[in-house]
């Protein structure tokens, strides 16, 4: 995991279905080539804003873990 404010996505940011409307406590997620990076839905207009990188393979043992029925 890496955390940045460097890193520019080149894609499109996506919230969770879970994620409710305006203002909500969310993520943001963005698929990039080998890479998916988070942030926080209400801080995305802030210049600099951080970012977590993650590989996109741990990345999908999260979402698989998270997807889970428990």
């Amino acid at each position: 995991m890496t955390s940045t404010n460097s890193v520019r996505p080149n894609g499109q940011w996506f919230k969770s279905s879970y994620s409710g409307g305006v203002n909500d406590n969310c993520l943001e997620a963005c698929s990039q080539p080998g890479t998916v990076l988070v942030r926080d839905s209400k801080r995305n207009a802030e210049p600099g804003a951080p970012t977590l990188g993650f590989t996109s393979a741990a990345w999908s043992m999260f979402a698989s873990f998270a997807g889970e029925s428990r």
